[in-house]
């Protein structure tokens, strides 16, 4: 059967108006109706717009409810929805929360005059001002809510709902139960009945799930609705619009509003009185990359930070392996990177770019003990007055191999991967919580890992995720790396993936899809015989399945030792290019971009020869967009530019 959507705050909704009552209110960029305690009766509707050829509730349901609920008193219930027969103060169908529970209610037949039973979900936090989509699936005793995608909650009762629930003479009424008690005071966007179906896997497939669409009133969509008639709208004044050609002009207070046509890029941008503003401009296509600068580096570089200090320019830091001299950071300038500043490293393996605030930090993992047999790893302030990178702190690390910047909930994280101790590769790298009285990094958690090469943090909708990339504990290269989800103040497991020497993750979206890849470096493994070839292996992307709440294994790319991974984006195309660093025989390997193909996957594009390739950076300028590869085996350091059509 094809059963659709019943959008009930739809029909609520007269065509071309709003039902008295109602007020249309935009906040966090989404809107949502305001409903009143006045007149409550005005918010219903006959149920039999909905049942047009059945007059029986459905046995098997979802109930899609999107809102906004108010910070209330502790005690109070509200009413999302009811569905109530006319004349009687009994409620067949109804949702209501309190701040801390939800409530779904339905009136059961079974025995002689009938009887409320109420289904409830405890710890359901919604009376927090924020956006929150409710997905309540029904099925006979088994009751489930999904609130943003996360967890299901389940409770099975004694009573099931009804299999046939009549709805003859019977009404909806919006955020109240026909009463003025209980009044739903928030804002609510979406209201929908899907008959038959769990709805959950059809909504939970978006990135925002806080505000995922099934119906929404057109009143509510972001676009406006189309106008009914098909008349050309008249300007309804005359205006002059000036149009220059040619080179890029000036843009300023003279020219605000005035439009420049940029016939090389076939775009056209308006002047807001500083800057030119792209109104309209062809998606560019990469046609070709081509060799753009060699960079000479202190020694083998074996990672590459792009960063924009604002105000100040682009720069690169590059974590060289011999001290001295130790480590470089360069300048873009006049279309080339030019060397900046010198800073003292030790086998440095990363650098890390972050902000707290106003202040600039910049870290860099030690691999090795400095002069004095110490082993830190350093966080550098960006100082304004000197315009240069200064020593702000000192942190024990174990061959730290990288480090991750992030916040979650205003706090500021950096997190260390340590690789070994000794010959101990299995051991904790640690997470530090920034203290804003004390301008320190402090340990906050410690996470076992094993001969660790990689952080990486990534969000999907409200949570934050933390995944690590393991590479050897001691034995085998064929471990599982860890994906971990915070949670009650925490970094907790989440899911284990089967790597074979992690040297990196990347994790990245397309349109609303969420991939994870990994860099797989080598296959060893001491108990077993050996591979024909420890390097010639799969790297793998994953993608992130809502439904099942973990990544799956998407595709397989064949990759020699890879160690780094990099999306990036020209125009409309996205694309992924991994650094091969070693084949089993030489360093001379190419590097390949792959570009996405939808359907077909990633499909290798380009293939760039390189020299023990160890990271790729993108990064985009104003005149145009380039990739930058570090080589673990010489001193020279590539920039190269992407032709576009």
């Amino acid at each position: 059967t094809d059963l659709r959507p019943l959008d009930i705050l739809s029909e609520a909704v007269p065509p071309g108006g709003l039902a008295r009552g109602m007020r249309v209110f935009q906040v966090q960029g989404v809107r949502g109706f305001q409903l009143s305690a006045s007149r409550p009766r005005a918010l219903g509707f006959p149920a039999s717009r909905l049942f047009i050829h059945c007059d029986r509730f459905p046995e098997e349901f979802s109930i899609i409810v999107t809102l906004r609920a108010l910070r209330g008193p502790a005690k109070r219930n509200e009413y999302i929805f009811t569905l109530m027969v006319d004349e009687s103060p009994s409620v067949l169908v109804g949702l209501r929360y309190a701040p801390d529970k939800l409530h779904f209610l339905f009136w059961s037949q079974e025995r002689a005059g009938g009887w409320q039973t109420r289904v409830t979900f405890p710890n359901v936090s919604l009376s927090d001002n924020q956006w929150h989509t409710l997905i309540l699936a029904v099925s006979g005793q088994s009751f489930s809510l999904t609130v943003d995608c996360s967890i299901p909650k389940d409770v099975v009762v004694e009573t099931p709902f009804p299999a046939s629930l009549s709805v003859r003479k019977a009404s909806f009424y919006l955020g109240n139960r026909r009463r003025r008690k209980g009044v739903f005071t928030g804002l609510l966007r979406q209201l929908v009945l899907l008959p038959g179906a769990d709805a959950t896997p059809r909504m939970c497939h978006t990135v925002n799930f806080k505000v995922a669409t099934l119906s929404v009133p057109s009143v509510l969509q972001d676009v406006p609705a189309k106008p009914v008639s098909n008349e050309v709208l008249k300007q309804p004044y005359e205006s002059d619009m000036k149009v220059t050609l040619g080179a890029r002009p000036r843009c300023s207070k003279q020219e605000k509003a005035q439009f420049w046509f940029n016939a090389s890029r076939r775009g056209l941008y308006l002047c807001n009185g500083s800057t030119w503003l792209s109104m309209l401009e062809v998606q560019h296509r990469l046609d070709y990359v081509e060799e753009y600068q060699n960079l000479v580096t202190n020694s083998e570089t074996m990672g590459i930070e792009v960063f924009s200090i604002p105000k100040v320019g682009l720069f690169a830091a590059m974590a060289n392996r011999i001290t001295p001299p130790g480590s470089a950071i360069y300048r873009w300038m006049d279309g080339k990177f030019v060397h900046y500043q010198n800073i003292p490293t030790h086998q440095a393996q990363s650098w890390k770019y972050f902000t707290i605030g106003k202040k600039i930090f910049l870290a860099v993992a030690n691999f090795e003990q400095n002069e004095r047999g110490q082993e830190f790893s350093v966080i550098y302030k960006w100082s304004r007055r000197k315009a240069k990178f200064i020593t702000y702190q000192r942190i024990s690390t174990h061959s730290a191999r990288d480090w991750e910047a992030f916040v979650i909930e205003g706090e500021a994280f950096l997190a260390v991967v340590n690789h070994r101790e000794g010959n101990n590769h299995n051991i904790d790298s640690v997470i530090y919580r920034w203290n804003p009285r004390t301008g320190l990094f402090e340990t906050n958690q410690t996470i076992p890992t094993s001969g660790a090469y990689d952080w990486e943090f990534f969000t999907i909708g409200p949570y934050s995720f933390l995944a690590v990339a393991n590479t050897f504990n001691g034995t085998s290269t064929k471990i599982y790396s860890h994906i971990y989800i915070w949670l009650s103040g925490s970094f907790q497991l989440f899911q284990s993936i089967l790597t074979f020497g992690a040297a990196d993750w990347e994790v990245f979206h397309i349109g609303d899809r969420v991939f994870l890849a990994v860099a797989n470096s080598h296959s060893y493994d001491s108990g077993m015989p050996a591979p024909s070839n420890f390097y010639a292996i799969n790297s793998s992307i994953y993608e992130l399945n809502i439904t099942a709440q973990m990544f799956v294994k998407f595709q397989d790319l064949l990759t020699y030792s890879a160690l780094d991974w990099e999306f990036f984006s020209v125009g409309d195309d996205s694309f992924l290019v991994v650094a091969n660093s070693f084949d089993g025989f030489t360093f001379s390997v190419n590097s390949i971009i792959y570009r996405w193909q939808g359907y077909e996957g990633f499909v290798a594009a380009h293939h760039l020869p390189t020299v023990g390739c160890r990271d790729w950076e993108a990064f985009h300028t104003a005149e145009g967009s380039y990739l930058f590869y570090s080589s673990a085996k010489e001193p020279l350091s590539k920039v190269l530019k992407l032709k576009t059509t």
